[in-house]
């Protein structure tokens, strides 16, 4: 069993090429991994600076 280039369909559990967008056997669509490191550094931000808006203002 060659599970090298494969990955699992959460959908119908079928091995499929890991470059696949949507499965071909029941088209469930892959999404693009989330970037979590990009999110948390945008919350961190909108925290700081609004933390020094209330510095400033009060």
């Amino acid at each position: 069993m060659e599970a090298v280039n494969k990955k699992e369909c959460p959908s119908c559990a079928m091995d499929i090429d890991v470059d696949s967008e949507v499965c071909p056997i029941c088209s469930y669509e892959f999404s693009e991994p989330v970037n979590v490191t990009r999110w948390v550094a945008v919350g961190l931000l909108v925290v700081i600076v609004g933390y020094l808006i209330l510095q400033w203002i009060g």
